[in-house]
């Protein structure tokens, strides 16, 4: 069983929802992202997505393309990130990790490279932000050559054949996004179709629906879970906090565990 299987078991047995902060490797630099890392698991974090920094990014609003770059001025590479991801797994042998990342990033190593680098890594999925469901298969097949789990989005404009597409291929979780558009902690709405979309997608099976965009408030994932997902990511609103205080890593630490600890606790129901 993967870890991301028995982390929703664990949390499904405890009656509680799945709180996953985002981040983007190596912002501002290595040795201060493992310390805000190690804040959020410490803090609560059930699960984490990271980010490889990359310098066209799909989805990401301003505020994740501020730390792409901060994390490329600070000369992080992929060989540097899953430097990182071994410092992270070391220190955390349980914790489900899951990247979220640009193809090119992918077919620049080598798709077998790349998964068997996740594999030695303890890299548990993989989400590839621009790679298509028509397109997926060689990225699906070389995933599971190395035991990494192929994890896919569901927009909120989705019809039935992706619907069920997305629920049959995605394995760890689903990512559910919440509205059209870019990351954004400001831009809180969501499409008025989430639970048509939740039920749709648990009618085929699908695997743990994690919703993300625009998750910055407790309350939202309070809604999130009420509305039958298994969870929440949150990305921008973190990465917003680490920008606010790159000058006093001290009270930036501080913000993200009080954050942290904030949105985990509307998980416990």
């Amino acid at each position: 069983m993967s870890r991301f299987d028995q982390l929703f078991q664990q949390l499904n047995n405890k009656n509680q929802g799945a709180f996953v902060p985002f981040v983007t490797l190596c912002d501002p630099d290595l040795d201060r992202s493992f310390e805000i890392i190690c804040t959020l698991v410490d803090n609560g974090a059930d699960a984490l997505e990271l980010g490889f920094p990359f310098s066209d990014p799909l989805l990401d609003g301003p505020v994740i393309q501020a730390a792409n770059n901060r994390a490329l001025n600070a000369a992080c590479s992929t060989k540097a990130c899953f430097v990182l991801l071994d410092k992270v797994r070391s220190r955390y042998p349980e914790i489900p990790i899951s990247l979220l990342l640009c193809a090119n990033l992918i077919f620049a190593k080598g798709l077998d490279n790349f998964y068997r680098q996740c594999q030695q890594s303890g890299v548990d999925a993989v989400l590839v932000a621009d790679v298509p469901l028509l397109a997926c298969e060689p990225y699906v097949a070389a995933a599971k050559k190395f035991g990494v789990q192929p994890v896919f989005i569901c927009p909120p404009n989705a019809d039935s054949e992706t619907i069920q597409a997305v629920a049959q291929t995605s394995e760890g979780y689903t990512y559910l996004v919440s509205r059209a558009g870019v990351t954004s902690a400001e831009n809180q709405a969501h499409a008025s179709n989430l639970a048509s979309l939740i039920a749709q997608l648990k009618t085929h099976n699908a695997a743990p629906i994690l919703q993300g965009f625009g998750i910055a408030q407790p309350q939202q994932v309070i809604d999130a879970l009420n509305s039958g997902t298994a969870g929440a990511i949150s990305g921008s609103a973190i990465v917003k906090i680490i920008e606010n205080n790159l000058d006093n890593q001290a009270e930036m630490l501080r913000l993200l565990a009080e954050f942290v600890r904030n949105m985990k606790a509307a998980t416990i129901g």
